[in-house]
């Protein structure tokens, strides 16, 4: 269990700035209509999610790093579907002849490990990817929204869980291998498998004079210091339920490996970019 800051280094302050409530741009170029797919991508249409857990949320199982619950908003992205896969970074090793991960042999991953989500990569190395191929991780923001919808749901699926849904067996199994476990927008597996790295660095959400713990919920604020630790979700293959909740935090050393953390890629819609200054 984890929890809460007072004083937060520049890294962090950025990072908290982020996640602010925002209003839409002004001069945003409009949508176009009907609105171009991306492949392998699905569009998280712009507009306000409630981001977090409540008071009674950490009561019964979630994390004082997720509190308070606030409403955000967010601008029309496209994220991945699926995981990034092993074959889909092999392309990338090969391409720019970087190291290949770790439980690899002589650079290849093994016989069948096609469609099995690359893991044991550091935040480094997922940024890496993403900007090789043309797009970027997802800010927090953007990943839970992706993955609960609007309606503050626990899990991409509903507010139970439900085993059938996710995988958090004993090991990695291939992508979209849970089909009724997709979230409101159509990606898979954002809850179980492996768990994803965002763009976002581990810093307390932002509160307002009401947003107070009452006194028998302890207060930690000595988690966030430090402010360099990176952020992922999703939980894995290999953490109870509770951590494969929509709103659950965990964070990490950029540079760390972890054999259950893996990715995936998000991605400004065209119509976005030709808006920028």
């Amino acid at each position: 269990m984890r929890p809460v800051i007072l004083v937060l280094s520049i890294p962090a302050l950025l990072a908290v700035a982020l996640l602010a409530s925002r209003a839409p741009a002004q001069n945003s170029t409009p949508r176009p209509n009907p609105i171009p797919p991306v492949q392998d991508m699905v569009l998280v249409p712009a507009g306000d999610f409630l981001m977090g857990s409540t008071v009674q949320d950490v009561y019964h199982q979630a994390d004082v790093d997720e509190f308070p619950q606030r409403k955000i908003w967010v601008d029309d992205f496209y994220i991945d579907v699926h995981e990034v896969t092993n074959a889909q970074y092999k392309v990338y090793v090969d391409s720019m002849k970087v190291p290949a991960p770790p439980k690899w042999e002589n650079g290849n991953y093994g016989i069948g490990e096609d469609g099995l989500p690359v893991i044991s990569i550091t935040w480094e190395e997922a940024a890496a990817y993403a900007k090789f191929v043309g797009k970027r991780l997802p800010t927090e923001a953007e990943w839970e929204k992706a993955a609960r919808g609007t309606d503050a749901r626990t899990y991409p699926w509903g507010n139970s869980f439900d085993r059938t849904h996710a995988n958090n067996g004993d090991h990695l199994v291939p992508i979209m291998t849970y089909p009724t476990g997709v979230s409101p927008y159509g990606a898979y597996d954002m809850a179980g498998n492996a768990a994803e790295w965002v763009d976002g660095f581990y810093a307390a959400y932002p509160r307002a004079p009401g947003d107070v713990l009452p006194r028998d919920i302890p207060d930690r604020k000595e988690v966030f210091k430090g402010g360099e630790r990176r952020v992922y979700r999703g939980g894995s293959w290999n953490t109870f339920p509770k951590y494969l909740r929509c709103s659950n935090r965990e964070s990490a050393s950029p540079g760390k490996r972890w054999v259950y953390v893996g990715f995936r890629c998000a991605m400004d819609p065209p119509w976005k970019k030709a808006s920028a200054p």
